[in-house]
């Protein structure tokens, strides 16, 4: 079966940073800047994010192009002949449904917001309403059920039309949407009165704010955030470098996505921080910031409702922009191990994917009393995937690239290097043997040991 391309480079571009931009950037990017003092906090992170997510971006579109495969068999097509690298394959497909049974909650979450906000659900209503509307969103079982019903149906109708009829053009129309809303957003946070707080805590480094934590806590949270942001280490990203052609090299490309994810992630603080300030809002406030904060912000704003409703809509393109590549990268699973047809593979895996996202339901709900490791059901799976699958994948990838026992340092750089563009620089292959693996462990041992202080 012949494999299928892209029609454009942009399509790659698009689609690829469509499935790192997702709510790490919009949700947790601000909120975590705004923790830990805003502009100070934000160099640190695009130090690690060049460092750190750069290189093993690389390394996965070299893997899938090379190999034209999936996860599920794009070790087995590369690796010397007795290896075992292959074993991994299970765990990162692990990772792509593991991630999915709980992300596909919180975009019906977004979804459901966004028809809130349309019909006015939210105007005249105090803070306490406000917070008791989400305390209801996130306990109403029935409810949850439908939304992550719906969004599962969408992300899978649209990798059932192909590659490019359906994920790659629909994939394109939602980002250029999420981008001119987000600009439009942004803008308009800006000009109100009193948003000049607001930028300049996000935009004028304060170096002082950083000593108010441990160092060592802003820094693992700048790593983490650095590292994650990209969805790392279970091939949701090279399933897209088995789509594209030998005409550019990869480097330039794992570029161009690391900035436009990296935009969307700093025009989401201008939405937010100015629009915070401007109205006296707690912009470190957490999770809440999305689903309670800001609808309190835009309750106060001149045509709050309208704002909102474009607010709740990008956010629940940037939720569908991951689901709808992760649900891609499923579907090839089903395709490359067992030569699927298409349609068979989408909706044996819509099926599949709905009925192991109702755990986390059921984790807020009638099994709300149940924790794995001091967490409810979503916690751990996000734990699971973000603590676990997403850096040791990471470390399988950096070491299959770089070690003579897997693919080899000379097979990756031939393949990130063929066509025009910028060239992999060779000279870092020390930094990636010896120190980009210590900082990949330190992460994943960072997460447990946080995780054992706060039981």
């Amino acid at each position: 079966m012949k494999r299928e391309k892209f029609s454009s480079r942009l399509g790659f571009i698009l689609i690829s940073a469509g499935c790192a931009i997702g709510l790490g950037n919009v949700w947790r990017f601000p909120y975590i800047s705004g923790k830990y003092g805003g502009a100070a906090f934000v160099l640190i992170y695009l130090f690690f994010l060049a460092i750190l997510g750069l290189p093993i971006m690389v390394m996965e579109f070299a893997v899938g192009r090379a190999s034209q495969k999936s996860i599920a068999t794009s070790f087995n097509v590369l690796e010397k002949k007795g290896s075992k690298w292959h074993v991994y394959r299970y765990f990162g497909m692990a990772g792509n449904y593991l991630l999915m049974m709980f992300y596909t909650t919180i975009g019906g979450w977004m979804l459901q917001y966004f028809f809130k906000m349309a019909k006015g659900d939210f105007v005249g209503l105090n803070a306490e309403q406000i917070s008791r509307v989400f305390g209801e969103v996130s306990t109403s079982k029935n409810s949850m059920i439908f939304w992550m019903f719906v969004i599962v149906v969408l992300g899978f109708l649209v990798c059932s039309l192909g590659l490019q009829n359906g994920v790659e053009k629909i994939t394109k129309v939602m980002m250029v949407v999420l981008l001119a809303l987000m600009l439009v957003l942004a803008v308009r946070s800006c000009t109100l009165d009193g948003a000049s707080e607001g930028l300049k805590f996000y935009l004028l480094p304060d170096f002082k704010k950083l000593t108010e934590y441990n160092v060592t806590e802003v820094v693992f949270a700048a790593m983490g955030q650095a590292f994650f942001t990209l969805s790392l280490g279970i091939g949701a990203l090279a399933i897209f470098g088995s789509y594209i052609g030998k005409e550019r090299k990869l480097t330039g490309e794992a570029i161009s996505i690391t900035i436009l994810d990296t935009f969307v992630a700093i025009v989401a603080g201008l939405i937010i921080f100015p629009a915070c300030f401007a109205f006296g809002v707690d912009p470190g406030e957490g999770p809440g910031l999305v689903f309670v904060t800001l609808p309190n912000v835009f309750n106060a704003m001149a045509g709050g409702r309208v704002w909102g409703t474009f607010f709740f809509l990008f956010m629940t393109f940037a939720a569908l922009s991951t689901i709808i590549a992760v649900f891609q990268n499923i579907i090839a699973f089903a395709q490359d191990l067992w030569g699927w047809g298409l349609k068979k593979a989408s909706f044996v895996n819509m099926i599949a994917v709905f009925v192991l996202s109702l755990p986390c339901i059921f984790g807020m709900t009638i099994w709300s009393d149940f924790t794995i490791l001091g967490k409810d059901i979503m916690g751990f799976e996000d734990f699971l995937v973000s603590n676990n699958l997403l850096p040791l994948g990471s470390l399988v990838y950096l070491m299959f690239c770089v070690s003579r026992y897997g693919w080899g340092w000379d097979n990756f750089l031939k393949e990130a290097n063929t066509g025009a563009g910028i060239s992999f620089p060779k000279k870092i292959r020390f930094y990636l043997n010896y120190i980009l693996p210590l900082i990949v462990l330190y992460i994943f041992f960072q997460g447990y040991w946080s995780l054992f202080q706060s039981l």
